[in-house]
């Protein structure tokens, strides 16, 4: 088994810093030649520094990815230092006999601070009132009536998805006097399900009865557009939407009805459909929604665990063991 290791990246500080992580934490584990290879070279030239590899772990997102896996005959996994793997065609590195793995959870503690935050600030317009203090107008440019600012304390927090993120969601919120439901595809165990204090629910239940319902789930053709006109109707039109795992998730459109219709009271969005978001689209300047631009993972902490997970999974492969983390094509 080889023990080649190439990270594909566009040089520049932010690449030195991410290999310099990686390296010290693959000299720990041991055996893995980790190699750096510049993904703005001519594309011949990736292909010939990336030979005898056995795990290539792109950063960003090339458009020529499956191609290059289909020159690498030596290759058995494609690894992300992110959770997210929708963008990699996992069908076709299947049919080569590659396997995709995502972080093991590497930034599931600051997506899932992100998300309460989005809860809070929805609740409270705390956006707005930062906004307003900025703008010189002290309180006066916060709007809304009473009845419009909330506490967590006693609503139902619906959980799309109990995975690492939504699990970290549920037990942090624990002790905030909620109500935690969670809906999953996934069947987890009694201890996993206990420890996080939320209850199994249908969806329709779910949707329908929670204040909050937060979206934790991968993007696949299964959980593209899982929020839509049928989910908003159903509803409460008090309930806040918060999306942290991907934008398509939600249909945007239907959403935006939605809000304008007061079908539903507010959103707290750190994805959306088309990233950056368009220049006309109304989310971010509607009084009821807060969007933050994809940076719900942005931390210290998630940076260096992602460097020690992804190199944990090399020291599998270059040792002939099977990697973790592994995400199957749907």
């Amino acid at each position: 088994m080889s023990n080649i290791v190439v990270i594909l990246a566009s040089k520049g500080p932010a690449t030195e810093t991410t290999f310099s992580e990686s390296k010290a934490a693959a000299d720990k584990i041991g055996g893995i030649d980790l190699r750096l290879v510049d993904v703005d070279q001519p594309f011949d030239k990736i292909v010939e520094q990336c030979q005898g590899a056995v795990m290539i772990l792109p950063k960003g997102r090339p458009e020529f990815f499956t191609s290059l896996i289909e020159k690498i005959e030596t290759v058995k996994l494609v690894q992300t230092s992110s959770a997210g793997t929708d963008w990699i065609d996992k069908a076709t590195l299947a049919e080569l006999g590659v396997d995709v793995a995502n972080n093991g959870g590497a930034n599931a503690v600051a997506v899932a601070e992100h998300t309460i935050g989005l809860m809070f600030s929805t609740n409270r317009k705390l956006d707005r009132q930062i906004e307003s203090v900025k703008d010189g107008t002290w309180s006066a440019g916060i709007g809304g009536e009473r009845d419009e600012f909330h506490t967590l304390v006693g609503k139902r927090i619906g959980i799309v998805g109990l995975g690492r993120i939504g699990s970290r969601v549920a037990k942090r919120l624990n002790g905030w006097e909620c109500e935690l439901v969670y809906h999953d595809v996934v069947q987890h165990d009694a201890e996993y399900v206990a420890a996080t204090g939320a209850r199994q629910v249908d969806f329709d239940e779910l949707v329908s009865t929670s204040d909050i319902i937060t979206l934790h789930v991968p993007l696949d053709r299964v959980t593209e557009h899982m929020m839509s006109d049928r989910e908003f109707e159903m509803m409460k039109p008090t309930a806040i939407l918060i999306n942290a795992c991907r934008g398509p998730v939600v249909d945007e459109n239907a959403l935006i009805r939605a809000l304008e219709s007061k079908e539903i009271f507010a959103a707290g969005l750190d994805v959306t459909e088309i990233e950056p978001i368009e220049a006309d689209n109304p989310l971010p300047t509607m009084e009821n929604v807060v969007v933050t631009p994809h940076v719900a993972s942005k931390s210290l902490e998630s940076q260096l665990n992602a460097a020690q997970y992804t190199m944990e999974n090399a020291g599998r492969m270059v040792r002939g063991e099977n990697p973790e983390w592994i995400v199957k094509p749907v």
